[in-house]
């Protein structure tokens, strides 16, 4: 494990005190729950992102696409608990 210093407004610091109080924390241990949550969340957005960005590849590769229109009536009939066939994709119209 390595040290990083970093400043904490004193405001802030107050507010994780408190915040470690309530969780039977410690400030320190508080702190670092706080940064490896954030970075989990950052490196699931940029999976997010990663996957949006090779489905968008793929959509502008085939020129197939789902209206939503469609989409919306097979997802509303699936939420309903009825069986629905997926919608056909078809050409991208310009």
């Amino acid at each position: 494990m390595s040290t990083t210093t970093i400043r904490i407004p004193e405001e802030l610091k107050e507010k994780i005190a408190r915040a470690a109080e309530r969780s039977g924390k410690s400030p320190h241990s508080f702190i670092l729950e706080a940064i490896s949550e954030k970075a989990d969340c950052e490196e699931r957005r940029a999976d997010f992102l990663a996957t949006a960005e090779k489905r968008y590849d793929a959509i502008i590769a085939s020129g197939a696409t789902i209206p939503w229109a469609d989409m919306r009536k097979y997802l509303e009939r699936r939420a309903a608990g009825e069986a629905a066939p997926p919608p056909k994709a078809r050409r991208l119209s310009r």
